[in-house]
């Protein structure tokens, strides 16, 4: 019987060890990175939702409950989690308004081996900028490469789109969404 209490506690340590491992973590307070996405915003929301995402208001809502909000932000790896760079997944913080455009791309974290050349450069994640979600994404055809690091551009163009084109399907109108 204590035998099998050993292994019972042996198969459950290591599963929470596999859970903990594949378990993505941002960083937790992304206010100063929040507000330079939408500059204008008079509130920006806790993380909340299916995808995990902020959402930024023009007009604080806690004061009138009817303001719109203008646009969402969110993290790559929460909503693509299986994207990863060269050495692992690129964190970055994407905006994006309510019709598809990003309002910006900020990369918070990296373990690229060579990131400081191909995707901390702040031309690389200034490129994303009034980007329309309708775009491809294309290293070399509508995103430039900033440097030969192609496995790690490669991986965080395919993030931003794929993340933003997640977002825009659970939380945008898609009438609005043109271009």
């Amino acid at each position: 019987m204590r035998k099998l209490g050993l292994v019972f506690t042996l198969i459950w340590t290591v599963g929470a060890i596999v859970l903990l491992a594949q378990r993505v973590i941002v960083n937790p307070d992304p206010s100063a990175e929040l507000k330079r996405l939408f500059p204008a915003a008079a509130w920006i929301s806790p993380k909340q939702g299916e995808p995990p995402h902020f959402t930024a208001y023009a007009v604080d809502p806690r004061t009138d409950p009817k303001a719109p909000p203008v646009g969402y932000a969110f993290w790559t790896p929460e909503v693509v989690p299986l994207e990863h760079g060269y050495h692992g997944p690129i964190h970055m913080l994407v905006g994006m308004d309510l019709s598809g455009i990003l309002t910006g791309v900020i990369v918070d974290y990296d373990s690229e081996p060579y990131g400081y050349f191909s995707v901390e450069p702040p031309q690389f994640a200034a490129q994303f900028k009034g980007k329309s979600i309708r775009d491809q994404f294309r290293v070399g055809v509508d995103v430039d490469a900033v440097a030969r690091a192609s496995i790690s551009i490669n991986s965080a163009a395919r993030a931003v789109r794929d993340s933003s084109r997640i977002l825009a399907k659970a939380l945008l109108d898609p009438e609005a969404v043109k271009r």
